[in-house]
């Protein structure tokens, strides 16, 4: 690795002008040896590639005294080789074409970058300068390629893009994915087919949050891929309410990082994992998975392995069976099949990768590298590709394969733009000209930026202005065929261009969960809350570890796992379970609850038994008794005492602005003509006693002049009423302040001085009444009816002194309540104090119903 900063330290450098001759030989020097590729072509133009061919890498030991050995790489990957071969056919396919860079022909150098930074170093140093160093040429001349694809991991694009952004060669990626690289100012050379991390990451959130998974752990390769995917992963994730109970990082050149993440795993309570992975840190963790028995976790992967073929095997399918993960659309790409089933080592006899490739795949060894080992199988080149199955002959999930296609034709299409001369080289009408052997890389890298076009799948082509594509995504999930085959099926997609709510959508297609299970599995630090209870965070824990809490009164929660309850509106209140909010309870004193009953009952008694106090009175008219009660005032008493036990009705039912109006006033007149009869009658007992004594000219108080006082004084208490009504009238009232639980249903009094007048006034015409009744109860005589009006005002003036505080304290229907017993109460007693004694005698002593007895002369 130093040796590589030093590179770079001196390639900027000689950028700079520092040095002259001399230091540039001492550069050459420098790169050492030349890394030859292990594929190439020659042509008119070359585009250069670096794969991660092989998947494992030996570092030679370091020392500041020796040379370092070259990296060993081994293991080779098919799937990687299967990239490379893909870029060599979307190349010749090129050459082939009459119309995309006619009579121009590309060529090709592929080289290894074994995954590694290191690899990916020297593997863009050959790419750049070439094959032959000699020590008086000048090293940073023209690269020996207009632009690079690969690499297929983001770390080792971005080592590859220090190196080759400062002679502006263009680098299209088909792999590398970190959101990183599409900053311009730092990677202004920089283009890719596959959609930045940026978005997947977020669309990982978005799946996580949809199945409810709120306690998940994480996992991540240790490079750029990895952490900057993964870091993007949190920030979503917390966003969409998501906690993370772990995050581990894994290198592939640390085995006991590995070791140690799975008993992580192991140990932790959730029980879905993201898995944020390059395809090497991938197989390290299998491996070390399948060690353990690490079974029964619902695994949500990144594009880099969710489709890799070589991992849907038996072997892994205990672990991945039922995965869940986003990767780029498939594609077919018609012919790639029949050309990659071509490929043989005798095409190329001298390429030690074919001849390893053919090895690997068919596990056989050539005569030539046997070296004594009998027990291998001897190859013998005639073997036939369609008769084996391994990623590298399986074309049903062609994506990253059309990531490498779509990003040669897109280099092809920048330069053909570029290339449009006639053959004397005149350029042609309206486009621009450049002599392809004049062609820089710097040229391509301006073209690439604005290349638009379809392939002949119909797939539209683009970059935009940080060199991403669209990022639109395939949900896919590990299922088993009817052959017992593992097989993505896609089950959703995610348009990262779509509006929010509309951007990630399920097809509804049947999903099979971790451990093959038809069940979706639960993965929460705390167990939902119910409807009717809401989530209240543990201190010290993440807010997905919570204590579920019941609603208070009023409050609700319709839905599982709130954050809050809301409010119900005012004239609502939660059920039993707060779950909803339903009407509040309306109460008010209706005729069909025992209480309203009994006061109906009451109140029809007392007019019934007024009825028949009147027809008593009315059968035995011409009887002294009645007589000498003023049958007049009786009768009209009897009157407004049977109105009195009537009013008590319009108390009763559901209170409306006309209902409360009709209460109030014919409370208030009723008995202001009761109390008026009444005071009519105490006078004129008076105004008879005195006038019988024989030195007093007290005039007589004759009937009209009764009838008159008292409608004099019952047309005062109209008059209040009227002012009343006009000004302030009493209306229907939902009072919501007295009870939070229920309405109660009330007669506002409107104007409270028009009440208490109207109350004042009775209670005046009453005081009135008992004081003269009581300075008239010993008048000398058999049958005094001061006395029993004394009597009744008692009563009277009893009950209504005790209505107030009773009814002011009282709440709902019980004010009421309160109202009607007093009107019942008062009603009865005038009726019994003052008529009861008459029908006594009148009924049950007649004897006594005589003139000479009410005289009080037997």
């Amino acid at each position: 690795m130093c040796e590589c900063v030093y590179v770079m330290l001196l390639l900027v450098l000689g950028m700079m002008g520092a040095f002259g001759a001399e230091e540039e030989a001492a550069l050459c020097r420098m790169l050492g040896s030349p890394d030859f590729p292990l594929l190439s072509k020659e042509g008119d133009i070359t585009i250069g590639g670096a794969f991660s061919i092989h998947s494992q890498i030996t570092k030679p030991t370091l020392s500041f005294t020796d040379t370092p050995k070259p990296l060993t790489c081994s293991r080779i990957n098919f799937r990687e080789f299967r990239f490379v071969q893909t870029m060599i056919f979307a190349i010749e396919e090129i050459n082939n074409s009459s119309s995309l860079l006619p009579n121009i022909t590309i060529g090709y150098k592929v080289f290894d970058s074994c995954g590694s930074t290191l690899s990916s170093m020297r593997a863009v140093m050959a790419l750049m300068n070439g094959e032959e160093r000699t020590l008086g040429k000048n090293c940073s001349s023209q690269s020996s390629v207009h632009a690079i694809i690969g690499a297929s991991e983001s770390s080792s694009t971005i080592v590859m893009l220090r190196t080759s952004g400062i002679f502006q060669i263009p680098v299209i990626s088909h792999f590398a994915t970190c959101a990183c690289l599409s900053n311009r100012r730092e990677y202004s050379s920089f283009f890719r087919t596959i959609p930045s991390d940026y978005y997947q990451s977020r669309a990982l959130a978005k799946l996580v949050k949809h199945f409810g998974w709120t306690w998940v752990g994480a996992v991540r390769s240790d490079n750029d891929y990895g952490n900057n995917g993964m870091a993007t992963f949190i920030k979503a994730a917390g966003q969409e309410g998501v906690c993370i109970e772990y995050s581990e990082a894994i290198s592939r050149t640390d085995r006991e990082q590995a070791a140690r993440m799975v008993r992580v795993i192991r140990n932790g309570s959730a029980r879905v994992l993201v898995a944020f992975l390059a395809q090497a840190e991938m197989d390290i963790l299998l491996e070390e998975a399948l060690k353990q028995n690490l079974t029964g976790l619902q695994w949500v992967g990144s594009e880099s392995w969710i489709t890799a073929g070589h991992l849907a095997t038996k072997r892994h399918s205990g672990i991945l069976t039922g995965s869940l993960g986003f990767t780029i659309r498939k594609s077919k790409i018609p012919g790639l099949r029949e050309f990659l089933l071509q490929v043989n080592p005798s095409q190329n006899s001298q390429s030690n990768l074919l001849r390893e490739f053919w090895e690997a795949a068919f596990g056989c060894t050539f005569q030539s590298r046997l070296h004594g080992q009998s027990q291998d199988r001897q190859c013998s080149g005639s073997e036939r590709l369609e008769d084996i199955d391994n990623p590298f002959t399986d074309v049903s999930e062609l994506r990253i394969s059309n990531n490498v296609y779509k990003a040669v034709y897109a280099v092809a299409h920048a330069m053909h733009n570029m290339l449009k001369c006639r053959d004397n080289g005149e350029k042609l009408k309206n486009q621009s000209c450049i002599l392809r052997d004049n062609l820089e890389p710097e040229q391509v890298l301006k073209n690439l930026q604005g290349v638009n076009f379809t392939l002949q799948s119909g797939e539209r082509v683009y970059f935009d202005e940080n060199g991403d594509p669209a990022a639109i995504y395939e949900l896919v999930n590990w299922q088993r065929n009817q052959a017992g085959e593992t097989v993505f099926v896609t089950v959703g997609s995610y348009d990262a261009s779509l509006p929010k709510g509309k951007q990630f959508t399920m097809n509804g297609i049947n999903m099979t969960w971790g451990a093959e299970s038809l069940k979706r599995p639960q993965s929460v630090c705390s167990e939902n809350c119910l409807p009717g209870f809401r989530q209240a965070v543990i201190k010290g824990k993440p807010v997905c570890c919570f204590s579920c809490i019941a609603c208070a009164a009023g409050e609700i929660s319709n839905s599982s796992d709130s954050a809050e309850c809301s409010q119900c509106s005012l004239e609502y209140w939660s059920n039993e379970d707060h779950s909803q909010c339903v009407p509040k309870v309306v109460e008010f004193l209706s005729f069909e609850e025992i209480m309203g009953a009994v006061f109906t009952t009451f109140s029809l008694f007392g007019a019934s038994l007024t009825l028949v106090v009147t027809f008593v009175f009315f059968r035995f008219r011409d009887s002294p008794l009645v007589k000498a009660s003023n049958s007049d005032l009786s009768f009209l008493l009897l009157f407004s005492l049977t109105l009195c036990f009537l009013c008590s009705l319009t108390f009763i039912g559901q209170p409306s602005d006309w209902s409360c109006m009709l209460r109030h006033t014919a409370f208030g007149i009723t008995f202001a003509l009761c109390m008026s009869c009444i005071l009519a009658k105490t006078i004129a007992v008076v105004i008879a006693f005195k006038a019988r004594g024989p030195k007093n000219s007290v005039p007589q108080c004759s009937a009209p002049l009764q009838r008159m006082s008292v409608l004099g004084c019952t047309s005062l208490q109209v008059i209040v009423c009227v002012l009343w009504l006009t000004l302030a009238p009493p209306f229907s009232h939902k009072n919501t302040a007295h009870a939070t639980e229920k309405i109660i249903l009330e007669c506002d009094v409107g104007s409270p001085i028009g009440f208490w007048a109207v109350l004042g006034y009775i209670g005046l015409l009453a005081m009135l009444c008992f004081i003269l009744a009581f300075f008239a109860r010993k008048l000398p005589d058999n049958f005094n009816e001061a006395k029993f009006i004394t009597f009744s005002m008692l009563i009277f003036c009893a009950v209504w002194i005790t209505f107030i505080p009773a009814y002011v304290s009282s709440p709902g229907k019980f004010t009421v309540a309160v109202e009607i017993f007093a009107i019942l109460a008062s009603s009865f007693g005038l009726l019994f104090c003052i008529f009861a004694p008459k029908c006594y005698i009148i009924l049950l002593k007649p004897e006594r119903n005589t003139k000479k007895h009410m005289m009080g002369k037997n």
